[in-house]
């Protein structure tokens, strides 16, 4: 018997968040803060299941990418693993520096995200890799997974993950 493969696309409305964030694009020029309204869309590939006529049940990753666009959800993104900015915290407050410049934000307003830059390639990456690493389950039998995410219409990165 045949292996069929489908592509599932998710990109409901939920599926989107509204945050600030700078782009640095070097050790002395980075972006004012200002915000984006970002939208995720995922593509997954994955076998039908002959019995059911079916891939998987589509909510198990609306509902996975929902949770991670909330968790997004207005807040300043601030990236840890930039080499150009140092972040510091106490109970009350986030600060980040930049060549220079003292940012404060309080920690409800900010969220610390472990990629170089808060860019839409690095963005797509962390919500493959969360996708990955805490929401795909086997039995889905998924044979890869591209995710993109659009800042506007004609303006997006996607990252890629194939079943090896």
């Amino acid at each position: 018997m045949d292996i069929r493969l489908t592509k599932i696309e998710l990109f409901k409305n939920p599926m989107n968040f509204s945050s600030g964030h700078f782009t640095i694009f070097s050790q002395s020029e980075r972006e004012n803060l200002h915000g984006h309204n970002f939208s995720v869309h995922a593509i997954i590939e994955s076998q039908i299941n002959e019995q059911l006529g079916m891939t998987f049940d589509y909510h198990v990753y609306k509902k996975a990418i929902k949770q991670l666009c909330d968790s997004l959800d207005e807040v300043v993104l601030l990236p840890t693993l930039s080499p150009y900015l140092i972040i510091e915290q106490d109970e009350q407050y986030v600060w980040a520096y930049f060549n220079h410049e003292k940012l404060c934000f309080l920690h409800r307003d900010v969220k610390l995200i472990p990629v170089h830059n808060i860019t839409t390639e690095e963005l797509s990456y962390w919500f493959l890799n969360k996708l990955l690493n805490e929401y795909v389950l086997p039995e889905h039998a998924i044979e890869s997974i591209e995710i993109k995410i659009s800042t506007s219409p004609g303006q997006s990165a996607s990252s890629f993950w194939r079943k090896s």
